[in-house]
C-alpha cells in the first residue's frame, strides 16, 4: 500500500467531511475484525514484519506494512497487531487490535483538524459527532448491543423509577400515619400499603408502652429512630401531627426538641 493514499487524497475541509472520513474508515476496520474476521485473522501471520490495519474512507481495509515515508502522509495505525495473534485468545486479541483502531481514528481525525485550523467549537462539533458512534471495541466484544438492550426497555425501566426506594417508602407511609394507627390484617380491605407494610404494622410496638393495643388510636412514627408511638403515650393528637413536618420522639428530642422542621 501507498502510505499516503490513505490520507493525501481526502481534501476534508469542515468538521462533516472529516466524520464522513472517520466513519468510512470505522466501517472498513469493524468489517475486518467482525464479518472478513476469518481473512482477517490469515493475514496477520506473526511470521511476518510489522503489520498495521487500515481503514479507508471507502469503507475498506488492509492488513500491510507501514508506510515507509518519515514523517508518514497521516498517522499510523498500531505497529505489530500479528505478532500476538498466536499467543492471546483470539477474542482477546480482537479486543485489543479494536481498542488501538479506536486510538488510530482519533488521531487521524484530529490530525485532519490541526491541518484543516479547526477552532475550538469546530473541534468540539467533530469530537460530539465521534462520541455519539458506539467505539470499534464496543461493536467487536458486543458491548454497543448490550448498550442498545439496556436502553430500550423504557417501559420497565419507567416503571421501576416510579418504584419508591425503600427509605421513601418507608417515609410516606409515616408521614401518613401521623393520622392513622398501623393496620391489622384482618382489617386489610383494599389498603394501598400492601401485605408488607401490613405485616410490618401486626408487628408494631408501641415505643413508650411497648404494646400493640389500640390498632384504631392515632399513632406516629419517629423520623429519627422509626420507632411507632401511640399518639396519647407521647401527648401528640392528631390536630397537632398535621403541623409537624418531622417528628422526633422524646428519646431523640430530649424530651422537648420533638417539633424540628425541615428548611
Amino acid at each position: 500500500m501507498d502510505g499516503g493514499s490513505a490520507g493525501a487524497a481526502y481534501t476534508a475541509r469542515t468538521a462533516e467531511e472529516v466524520f464522513r472520513d472517520l466513519r468510512g474508515r470505522r466501517a472498513g476496520m469493524i468489517r475486518a475484525l467482525t464479518d472478513d474476521v476469518d481473512k482477517f485473522f490469515k493475514l496477520c501471520d506473526p511470521e511476518k514484519e510489522n503489520l498495521c490495519l487500515y481503514g479507508y474512507p471507502n469503507e475498506t481495509w488492509e492488513v500491510t506494512l507501514p508506510a515507509e515515508e518519515v514523517p508518514p502522509e497521516i498517522p499510523e495505525p498500531a505497529l505489530g497487531i500479528n505478532f500476538a495473534r498466536d499467543g492471546m485468545n483470539e477474542k482477546d486479541w480482537l479486543a485489543l487490535v479494536a481498542v488501538h483502531s479506536d486510538s488510530w481514528l482519533l488521531s487521524v481525525a484530529f490530525y485532519f483538524g490541526a491541518r484543516f485550523g479547526f477552532d475550538k467549537e469546530t473541534r468540539r462539533r467533530l469530537f460530539n459527532m465521534i462520541n455519539n458512534l458506539p467505539t470499534i471495541y464496543e461493536v467487536v466484544t458486543g458491548a454497543a448491543k448490550r448498550q442498545s438492550k439496556d436502553k430500550t426497555p423504557n417501559t420497565n425501566s419507567s416503571s421501576k423509577s416510579n418504584k419508591p426506594s425503600s427509605k421513601v417508602s418507608r417515609a410516606e407511609p409515616r408521614a401518613k400515619a401521623k393520622l392513622s394507627a398501623p393496620k391489622d390484617e384482618e382489617e386489610d380491605s383494599g389498603d394501598d400499603g400492601g401485605d408488607d407494610e401490613e405485616e410490618e404494622h401486626d408487628n408494631t410496638l408501641c415505643g413508650t408502652c411497648g404494646t400493640n393495643d389500640g390498632k384504631d388510636e392515632f399513632w406516629i412514627c419517629c423520623d429519627n429512630c422509626e420507632k411507632w408511638y401511640h399518639g396519647k403515650c407521647v401527648k401528640i393528637t392528631p390536630a397537632r401531627a398535621e403541623h409537624i413536618k418531622q417528628y422526633r420522639c422524646p428519646d431523640c428530642g430530649n424530651g422537648n426538641s420533638n417539633k424540628r422542621i425541615k428548611t
